[in-house]
């Protein structure tokens, strides 16, 4: 566990907020790799609400824990977001 170990340590950071950051980093690929698992995969996989999820990756972004990039498709529409664990 020590890739996110430091997470535990963190009591300013909420509980949805380390339950996704987990999530996030097991579906990283190796270092460096983006997540890009949509809100409502996220929700699912969770059983969290929409909300929930939103402001647990707010906390993330911003704690520092994630950067997270916009994603657009080559027809220029939007896709799901990126997620780059960087703690």
């Amino acid at each position: 566990m020590p890739y996110y170990s430091h997470i535990y340590e963190d009591d300013q950071l909420p509980n949805r907020a380390k339950l996704v950051y987990v999530y996030l980093c097991d579906r990283s690929g190796n270092a460096g790799e983006p997540a890009w698992p949509g809100i409502k995969r996220i929700c699912a996989d969770l059983s969290l609400s929409r909300s929930t999820v939103k402001r647990a990756i707010s906390d993330l972004v911003n704690a520092g824990y994630v950067r997270k990039e916009k994603a657009f498709r080559e027809n220029g529409g939007c896709t799901s977001n990126r997620y780059f664990v960087v703690k």
